[in-house]
């Protein structure tokens, strides 16, 4: 499937400039200070209010949250968002544009996560930083504004992974009631064979080499990377999590993770729809305002998410 029209501009001009992880890239840092300037310019809608804050997190750790407010109403839903970055990159700036976004669509405020980073901070420190903010936002939801009943979580990509993994621990632990789980091209296993990875190429943006050097970072102990709060679709038994919403792009090496993660979800009499978007490519949602079908496929994903939560 080609890459729908709309994108082939703004794909042939990133490609210029995406990093080469895994290749010629091998440190962190410097594949941070390319994605932060990649980032620069994206837009940032108005919303009611902004505000900074660090939060408890597990073994003394403070969570760096951002919360978005997108009018002063009070009782509205909680969104807990997880931005993508392959668990390396991105963070409260790279995603702030979308968290604008998703908070004014939905009708929400939206608590966006700066989980620690690999690999300073490798598995599971983000799932510890996520589960904990989830636990924060549904404890403090009435104090900012917010309904504990309509508490959801959303990420793109490992965002995504996080979001679906804090699905996994709030039922193990039987806390926090999560509503609702929103994935936006999730990362759900590593295995690295897959059809849409095999069939994956340059148009993708996000390559095989960029997700083994993800993985690489992350968690580079193969063991681990087996455990469901890595790999969620490796999870036994998918009972009883939250209803979700899954969107996959089909130029991506990731999309047969996600649409398998669905259907493992369907399977498991999770209340679950889908999404795919054939001629997008991976990371596309926070580039969405500057192409017209990818814009109007957000509004459908949120569109969702506002009615789930009523």
């Amino acid at each position: 499937m080609p890459l729908h029209p709309e994108a082939e501009p703004f794909v042939a001009q990133t490609r210029e400039t995406f990093p080469d992880l895994g290749g010629e890239i091998t440190d962190a840092a410097t594949a941070r200070r390319i994605s932060s300037a990649r980032s620069d310019g994206r837009p940032r809608g108005e919303v009611e209010r902004v505000e900074d804050r660090h939060i408890p997190g597990s073994y003394g750790v403070q969570v760096p949250v951002r919360l978005y407010w997108p009018s002063d109403r009070t009782g509205l839903p909680v969104l807990v968002y997880f931005h993508g970055g392959g668990w390396v990159l991105g963070d409260l700036e790279s995603h702030d544009g979308l968290a604008r976004t998703l908070a004014n669509a939905v009708g929400a405020i939206v608590i966006s996560v700066d989980y620690r980073l690999a690999p300073e901070h490798r598995y599971p420190a983000a799932v510890e930083d996520a589960y904990s903010a989830t636990v924060w936002a549904a404890a403090h939801a009435e104090e900012i504004g917010g309904d504990a009943s309509r508490l959801a979580v959303v990420g793109d990509s490992a965002g995504g992974n996080l979001a679906a993994v804090t699905c996994l621990q709030a039922q193990e632990r039987g806390t926090p009631d999560i509503a609702f789980q929103l994935l936006l091209y999730p990362v759900t296993d590593h295995d690295f064979t897959t059809r849409s990875y095999l069939d994956s190429g340059p148009d993708c943006l996000l390559t095989k080499q960029h997700m083994m050097w993800f993985w690489d970072e992350y968690a580079p102990d193969l063991e681990v990377r087996d455990h469901p709060h890595a790999s969620p679709l490796r999870a036994d038994d998918l009972t009883g999590l939250p209803p979700a919403h899954v969107l996959t792009a089909g130029m991506d090496p990731l999309c047969s993770e996600g649409r398998d993660y669905a259907a493992r979800l369907k399977q498991a009499g999770v209340p679950t729809s889908t999404q795919h978007l054939p001629g997008l490519f991976h990371g596309f949602a926070p580039e969405a305002e500057r192409i017209p079908v990818a814009a109007e496929a957000m509004r459908e994903a949120f569109a969702v998410l506002r009615t789930a939560l009523g």
